[in-house]
């Protein structure tokens, strides 16, 4: 790592294939990214002090730099590295020096762990197009919330069907017996 530099908040994740790094730095204008079989270059002038930073981060293991590619958005920097390797088990760390840099932390909206089945998409609930998975279930009724819990559980609760997208009570028995909250509230001692 180049010492005379800030290095960039940079976070990462992996999948069998590929290494993701995402470099969290605003508006960052021509940035200078260099990939080669064991490090990753970056050079850049952004955030919202417009500070000058610079890491060279050394990898774990190889990665094949012509299928590597970077993607300048306008919030951060979205690198892709392609294994060398692809039938390689995960990394342990993404550096080959094994230390905790203060500058480098996961990035567990990407992380996939390496005993994780390859169902990514609608029937293994990871991910996927949630309008596509509401069609492929019978059509897309109102949507009304949707909770997406860390262990891939996806819980939604929606209507279709008749009432224009309402909600049909008209199975509850009205009068039948009462509702216990309907009890007065007894007296304090």
């Amino acid at each position: 790592m180049t010492d005379s530099k800030l290095p960039p908040p940079v976070m990462w994740a992996q999948r069998s294939p590929v290494v993701f790094l995402t470099i969290n730095l605003e508006d960052v204008k021509n940035p200078e990214i260099k990939f080669t079989k064991d490090s990753v270059f970056f050079h850049g002038t952004g955030g919202v002090d417009k500070k000058e930073y610079e890491v060279t981060i050394p990898l774990y293991k190889e990665i094949d730099p012509d299928k590597s590619k970077s993607f300048n958005r306008e919030r951060c920097i979205e690198i892709v590295l392609a294994k060398a390797n692809l039938e390689e088990p995960y990394w342990p760390y993404l550096t080959s020096d094994k230390k905790k840099h203060h500058w480098l932390k996961c990035d567990f909206n990407k992380w996939h762990d390496e005993d994780d089945s390859g169902d990514e998409g609608v029937g293994g609930m990871g991910g996927g197009d949630f309008e596509e998975m509401m069609r492929q279930m019978g059509g897309l009724g109102r949507v009304f919330f949707v909770v997406s819990i860390p262990i891939r559980i996806c819980i939604t609760y929606f209507f279709s069907g008749g009432g224009g997208g309402k909600p049909n009570f008209a199975d509850l028995d009205a009068d039948e017996g009462g509702d216990s909250d309907d009890e007065p509230i007894p007296d304090l001692e």
